[in-house]
């Protein structure tokens, strides 16, 4: 695979992620709004592996 192509991946891949990081932010203000303990919990472990996902596609960059 080329250069290009790799960056290029990396680029979509880590727009995805941060796609998702979004996702959990809503889903982070809809379990707070509806005092739903379960969903928050849930939402702020998705966030958190979003981010453990998203580290390597940044740290591979520099």
């Amino acid at each position: 695979m080329s250069d290009n192509n790799r960056n290029r991946e990396v680029k979509f891949h880590l727009w995805g992620w941060i796609l998702f990081l979004v996702c959990a932010v809503f889903f982070i203000a809809s379990s707070i709004a509806s005092n739903n303990v379960l969903s928050l919990v849930g939402s702020i472990i998705f966030l958190i592996a979003c981010v453990v996902f998203i580290v390597p596609l940044v740290i591979g960059k520099k």
